[in-house]
């Protein structure tokens, strides 16, 4: 009978043991550790995102009573009281530099999105994560209201989050989405929320495109008409120039307007962009299509734990929610070993139920159509 090892094993396998190792060492502060370390706490922690584990107490038993098959992971069980001190210790900055490291593997993977245009695209976001004022109140953003802030660049080729950073609640989004770098000839779509006339001139120097929606009142002057196709609900096409004493000395080049009409929502829209190649239903598509970052946001929140912490520090914090950004990563470069249009929110819930089985991940992620005996005809009676 062939060996196999437990599916959380196979699961962690494009994340290099050594390479954690070494980057445990550049962020660690303190005298060394003794009773358990950082592995040991990102094995519990990890574990604790796939299993829906919800308190350091149920971390600790789960481990326990798992202790001979952790072995193999090079783990051990660790005391609730040590990963509430590590968690609140120990720079949360190993798993955003973890994430990164483990990300570059992932984008090996081959990358399509729907358009017929070869450039990436991207879909820049960002999403608040509520907290307890009273556990939280380093936290505090507006009374009542306690939160941090996860900032994502979704590429839609491979729907893995390749920028990310996290931030104070009360920190404008434009803040961390300025900081992405962006490749040049790939688009970025983005709600208004980000519109900068600066980083317009930002973007447009480095050769990155992006799609937006038209602010009101803004203050513009018509350049140029271009010829459109009403079938496909775009009412004009047109070149602009702000012309506003704000929009001129922050040097906002010539920009594109596309007004589109959604006959399903009954409502107009205008879409602001810097690419003045694609069709003007494809942009409209392109901002359409920002959704994905949205549903992004709504499947982690569901499945992963960033709703409920074990830790009240903001270092806790931090670790907690690097982990589970690992986590769905190691899910997404799982995708390939399952079936063909899977989610990594439905390979999650297949992975709790198998989390420490000994089968081999593709056969637990396609499972064989259960054989049935052949049938045996009943004897006949001749007469």
């Amino acid at each position: 009978m062939a060996h196999n090892n437990t599916a959380f094993q196979q699961l962690l396998q494009p994340l290099s043991r050594h390479g954690f190792e070494r980057l445990a060492k550049q962020h660690h502060t303190g005298q060394t550790l003794r009773s358990a370390t950082r592995w040991d706490q990102f094995i519990g922690m990890a574990m604790s995102q796939l299993s829906g584990r919800q308190s350091l107490r149920d971390i600790e038993s789960n481990l326990k009573a798992q202790q001979d098959k952790l072995y193999h992971l090079g783990a051990k069980p660790i005391p609730r009281s040590t990963l509430a001190r590590i968690n609140e210790k120990q720079p949360s900055e190993l798993y955003k530099a973890v994430f990164y490291k483990l990300l570059r593997q992932c984008q090996k993977a081959p990358s399509k999105h729907k358009f017929r245009f070869k450039n990436p695209l991207y879909s820049l976001d960002a999403s608040a994560i509520n907290l307890s004022i009273k556990l939280f109140p380093w936290a505090l953003h507006q009374p009542p209201a306690a939160n941090v802030k996860l900032s994502v660049g979704l590429n839609h080729g491979n729907m893995l989050p390749e920028f990310v950073a996290l931030s104070d609640g009360n920190e404008n989004d434009r803040i961390q989405g300025r900081k992405f770098d962006f490749p040049a000839g790939s688009i970025v779509a983005f709600d208004k929320g980000y519109n900068d006339y600066e980083w317009f001139k930002e973007l447009s120097n480095q050769k990155v495109n992006f799609v937006t929606r038209l602010r009101l009142k803004s203050v513009y002057e018509v350049l140029e008409d271009f010829p459109v196709i009403d079938s496909k609900g775009i009412i004009s096409d047109q070149t602009i120039q702000f012309n506003s004493t704000h929009a001129l000395k922050r040097g906002v080049p010539k920009l594109r307007l596309v007004t589109y009409y959604d006959n399903e929502g009954d409502k107009t829209y205008q879409f602001l962009t810097n690419n003045f190649k694609l069709c003007a239903a494809t942009i409209a598509s392109i901002y359409k299509d920002r959704w994905q970052v949205e549903l992004f946001f709504k499947a982690i929140k569901q499945n992963l734990k960033i709703h409920a912490f074990v830790g009240v520090s903001r270092n806790a914090v931090m670790t907690q929610i690097w982990i589970a950004m690992i986590t769905y990563l190691l899910l997404a470069y799982a995708r390939h070993s399952a079936k063909t249009g899977w989610t990594v929110q439905r390979i999650l819930r297949v992975i709790q139920l198998n989390l420490f089985e000994r089968k081999n991940l593709r056969e637990i992620l396609i499972p064989d159509p259960p054989r049935h005996k052949k049938e045996v005809p009943q004897m006949r009676l001749s007469f």
